[in-house]
């Protein structure tokens, strides 16, 4: 097993390379508007998950998804080249779902903030069921009432 900070460089050096060769360009007209977002590496060093997103609609999102596996073997060879391990890592694509994960999230902020309105409204124009306060307190005696 690799040390930790080794793989965590490796798989940074991995998404410089795939990024670079992906800016200068692949032949296949099916990719798309493609950003590497992460690239994680196992331990062994065997084995890179590259998670990207694609900008634009579900046909291109498909699309790009084909051309990249299509384009594994040639990135692969890239990868190898311009890195210093013994062994090149296998690579796998991995659509990144953040955009979809951020808009359910900022939907759902949305919908509790309105909620939160709506309880305040309520809340401004409510009154108490019984007493105001409905704990039992302890009662104060006077000095009068102890010395009588």
């Amino acid at each position: 097993m690799a040390d930790p900070a080794r793989a965590r460089k490796l798989a940074d050096r991995i998404k410089v390379i795939i990024a670079k060769r992906l800016d200068r360009g692949l032949r296949d007209p099916r990719l798309g508007f493609v950003t590497i977002t992460d690239v994680q590496v196992t331990g062994d060093l065997q084995h890179a998950t590259v998670f990207y997103t694609v900008y634009g609609t579900d046909e291109e999102r498909t699309d790009t998804a084909a051309a990249l596996k299509a384009a594994t073997g040639m990135l692969r060879s890239e990868v190898g080249k311009n890195i210093t391990a013994r062994l090149t890592p296998t690579l796998e694509f991995q659509l990144d779902a953040i955009p979809e994960n951020a808009a359910h999230i900022e939907d759902l902020l949305r919908e509790a903030q309105k909620r939160d309105t709506e309880v305040a409204g309520l809340a401004s124009g409510a009154s108490y069921a019984g007493d105001e306060d409905p704990y039992v307190k302890p009662r104060d005696f006077d000095e009068d009432d102890e010395e009588e």
